[in-house]
């Protein structure tokens, strides 16, 4: 199958990144290759664009795509919560600026056999990287009622979140639950008729939570956005897209914190913490897409940038 992904925000991304021609860029979530074939576009023969991806599939085409490109290009399969260590193994001290898509690939979604989408049957899978053995079958089929609850709960914002877990539990009793139909012929039983006919697809926010689970994604996340404004150079920026409001206010709050990092109580007249920022917001609200890109691109619409820079 062929990797397709339309980058979401990219203009607004390449103009927030302030290339420099002779810098140094990651794209921690390289998909495709979508946004950093453009960055490859600002950069000069002396610039350098390190791709890194947890999938081998998304690395290969990336490849294939930015071959053409005669900047320094690095790829390296890897979570991008782990920058630090590739950027240590690569003996670079320091990056001019990063792009972090949180996005579940367009290719993924598609492909029916990674698991991901409740559209295609498939087996339970939704591993970022086909090299981990934690599985969506291992959610669903092991872990006990009130831990399928609380993850449903907490990463899906589902509010049927009980209800479900109660009717996963009791259906795998029959026999495990080992496709995507399966699980999503069993949320539709679980949520009442009239809730499912208003908002999303009934299954939307439990496959959700049950992807994050599966890859630790806000874990990471939380991770990964302060080491990477720790590897920033001077003046270098990050611009970080989430998909829900889980992400985004992780990103929010970090940079937030970041930015003003003093732990002295507030009725204190001056600051004796000593602790200085050391990032400063670009964006105070979230960068949303344009009515144009959502009518081109309607996975879109749940899409926000938020953008800092290193002080």
């Amino acid at each position: 199958m062929e990797f397709k992904h339309t980058s979401v925000l990219l203009n607004e991304c390449i103009e927030n990144l302030n290339i420099k021609p002779d810098g140094i860029y990651v794209d921690g979530t390289l998909g495709g290759g979508g946004h950093s074939s453009v960055i490859c576009e600002h950069l000069s023969e002396k610039g350098t664009l390190i791709g890194i991806d947890r999938d081998s599939d998304a690395l290969n085409a990336a490849t294939l795509r930015l071959e053409k490109y005669n900047c320094n290009k690095i790829f390296v399969q890897s979570n991008y919560s782990d920058i630090k260590n590739v950027l240590k193994e690569l003996e670079i001290d320091g990056v001019d600026g990063a792009l972090l898509d949180l996005g579940v690939s367009s290719f993924q979604l598609d492909n029916a056999e990674r698991g991901f989408s409740y559209m295609n049957d498939a087996p339970l899978d939704m591993r970022m990287s086909q090299d981990d053995d934690f599985t969506a079958y291992d959610v669903v089929n092991r872990y006990d009622e009130k831990e399928l609850a609380r993850i449903i709960s907490g990463y899906g914002e589902e509010k049927w979140a009980k209800r479900i877990a109660s009717f996963i539990v009791n259906k795998r009793k029959e026999k495990p639950i080992e496709s995507t139909f399966e699980l999503v012929d069993v949320i539709k039983a679980a949520i009442p008729a009239k809730a499912r006919r208003d908002g999303p697809h009934p299954a939307k926010r439990t496959f959700q939570a049950i992807r994050i689970e599966v890859n630790d994604e806000l874990g990471q996340l939380e991770k990964a956005v302060d080491d990477f404004c720790d590897v920033l150079n001077p003046h270098g920026r990050l611009c970080i897209i989430s998909f829900h409001s889980l992400e985004d206010r992780i990103v929010k709050d970090i940079i937030a914190k970041r930015n003003n990092p003093c732990t002295c109580p507030k009725e204190f007249p001056v600051c004796i913490c000593g602790k200085v920022a050391d990032m400063e917001k670009i964006s105070r609200k979230p960068i949303l897409p344009s009515e144009d890109e959502l009518e081109a691109n309607p996975r879109a619409r749940s899409a926000k940038l938020r953008v800092a820079e290193k002080i």
